[in-house]
């Protein structure tokens, strides 16, 4: 168990939401691993709380796909699919072409030099090799992207599958082999559209995207 795991009671929230939070945030940026048991009781000792906020957050989780109940074994992380990859993934590709695309038709000179710092960031964050660090710049990236593109309601839309995602990032950046190869697109995709060329913004992403899935199937099946 993490020492990250711990509740503050000050929240204004019932305490089953508050634990709730907690295990989802673990899950999402990997804390828990697939296919880990959650254990109640390991979990409320750690928690500070009692069993019940433990087990009504489970539920909680299992009713949105992060948590699979197993006969005879109990809670588990559920663990990542290719259906479920492919599903998110394909709504992501859609989205993430538009907002390059529509980044490349509006950047104005100051967005590109949000845009560069951005690049650098990514960077500096793949050199230090801190995974959680690379999935945050990585993201914060495609966010400068999607605030570019100026178009509200697909930002909506995007930020509705953010921690879904993030999930799947935690999973490509962790591939160390596949780093230079995330690198070079994010170069290839940022000079696109530093140059106004929405055509080949959208391709790239696209073939970005693509890779990235290809990387996760590929850690999911060993």
């Amino acid at each position: 168990m993490n020492d990250k795991l711990k509740v503050n009671m000050n929240e204004y929230l019932p305490l089953r939401d508050v634990v709730f939070n907690i295990l989802r945030q673990a899950i999402i940026t990997g804390e828990f691993a697939p296919g880990e048991r959650l254990m109640e009781i390991a979990l409320a000792e750690r928690l500070g709380v009692s069993r019940t906020p433990v087990r009504e957050a489970i539920r909680k989780l299992e009713l949105e796909g992060l948590v699979v109940m197993i006969p005879r074994k109990g809670a588990e992380v559920a663990r990542i699919t290719e259906k479920d990859l492919r599903d998110i993934l394909d709504v992501r590709c859609a989205l993430e072409e538009l907002s390059a695309s529509l980044a490349a038709e509006k950047i104005n000179d100051e967005q590109k030099k949000e845009l560069k710092f951005a690049l650098i960031a990514f960077e500096k964050a793949i050199k230090s090799g801190d995974t959680a660090e690379i999935a945050d710049k990585d993201m914060d990236f495609h966010d400068v992207i999607f605030d570019i593109a100026d178009n509200p309601r697909l930002t909506t839309i995007a930020n509705n599958l953010r921690e879904l995602i993030y999930r799947y990032r935690l999973e490509y950046v962790k591939d160390f082999d596949y780093h230079d190869t995330l690198i070079h697109e994010h170069r290839q995709l940022t000079e696109a559209i530093l140059n106004h060329h929405a055509d080949k913004a959208r391709y790239i992403m696209k073939t970005h995207i693509y890779n990235q899935e290809i990387t996760v199937i590929k850690s999911i099946q060993e």
